[in-house]
């Protein structure tokens, strides 16, 4: 296998930039540690973030053969140059010039592949640096935040699928993601037991109290504990049985497809735009924000709408809900907290005023 070289300006192979001298090469225990070394650096990073990246280095080796201009070594003049077009509003296009957050990840994306290269991308760079700083100064903007689904949405969502196979298995993952806290990847990605998959993302254990879900996150291992809800209806572990029950799951992953009928599962693992999908079609049926035209509606629900539901519903010490839902600081958690009561403390009367 060749050793990328320097003037290389394609994208890494996917199983990550992993070469060794081409005078030791060819052996086959060589190249047996190889693949093994590839698999182990593809888990460095989570999926979702690997097919960011590539997009961003595709987008950037474009812009760079429009200009006439080539992307290694990393050139922070032509860095900045490159952020400060994707910030330009384009004039006689429909085009729209790419948000703060976007070109940050952007960056962040070039970075990663500078370095899967050899190379090292300073953002410090007053090329780069200033570039962006002018950038955030002019074209910030407070984050959109999605609207949290709350008690009686999530009940109203649920009461609109249907009762067949492919209706359990929705109905225990929007129940599982809203008691949970989880994020859409966390869902799909749970396997039934430990180690039953290469790409298992956690497994899940059933107790008389609950369940407890041990997940691989981008943020480290945690657990996560769900207890019985107060009826069967809107229980959320009940509702994960009685798929596990009927869909006749007790190995690989939890949330699978199931036949176009709707009346058996199949071996295939969900991806997490079905998560998306699904809190989207649901909010529709149930007639959430009704008040709004229909895009706007689905503009406002994701699957961060989970998150922000049980951060903003939960009646509990934050500490607890930051711990649920795996967060480094409180900080963070408020972030999620929609109806938080953000006056509670009134550091304006316990000043004297």
């Amino acid at each position: 296998m060749r050793s990328m070289t320097k003037r290389d300006s394609g994208p890494p192979d996917d199983r990550k930039d992993i070469s060794i001298p081409e005078d030791v090469a060819g052996s086959g225990t060589l190249d047996r540690l190889m693949d093994t070394a590839r698999d182990y650096a593809r888990q460095a990073t989570a999926q979702n973030t690997n097919t960011a990246y590539g997009k961003d280095w595709a987008h950037f080796a474009r812009w760079c053969r429009l200009k006439g201009a080539d992307p290694l070594p990393p050139s922070p003049e032509l860095i900045g140059l490159y952020i400060a077009d994707c910030a330009a509003p384009r004039e006689g296009t429909a085009a729209r010039p790419l948000s703060v957050s976007t070109i940050e990840r952007r960056l962040s994306g070039l970075a990663w592949h500078y370095q899967q290269r050899g190379f090292t991308m300073d953002r410090k760079n007053r090329h780069i640096a200033t570039v962006l700083a002018g950038i955030r100064r002019k074209h910030a903007r407070p984050p959109l935040q999605k609207e949290a689904i709350l008690p009686e949405d999530i009940l109203a969502m649920v009461a609109t699928l249907s009762h067949d196979l492919r209706g359990l298995r929705d109905r225990a993952i929007l129940l599982i993601g809203y008691a949970g806290g989880l994020r859409r990847s966390e869902i799909v990605s749970l396997d039934h037991s430990k180690d039953d998959t290469p790409e298992s993302g956690g497994w899940i254990e059933v107790f008389d109290a609950g369940a407890l879900l041990t997940l691989n996150t981008k943020t480290g291992w945690r657990e996560v504990e769900i207890g019985r809800g107060s009826s069967k209806q809107t229980c959320p572990v009940h509702a994960l049985e009685q798929w596990l029950h009927f869909a006749k799951i007790d190995f690989g992953p939890v949330f699978v497809r199931t036949t176009r009928d709707g009346k058996r599962a199949l071996e295939a693992r969900l991806n997490d735009k079905h998560v998306a999908r699904l809190i989207k079609q649901t909010v529709l049926a149930a007639g959430l924000r009704s008040d709004l035209p229909e895009k706007e509606r689905l503009q406002l629900f994701s699957g961060h709408s989970l998150r922000a539901g049980l951060a903003s519903s939960a009646e509990v010490d934050e500490r607890y809900v930051q711990k649920h839902l795996g967060h480094a600081s409180v900080e963070m958690t408020r972030k999620y907290q929609r109806r938080r009561d953000r006056f509670r403390i009134n550091l304006t009367k316990a000043a004297g005023l």
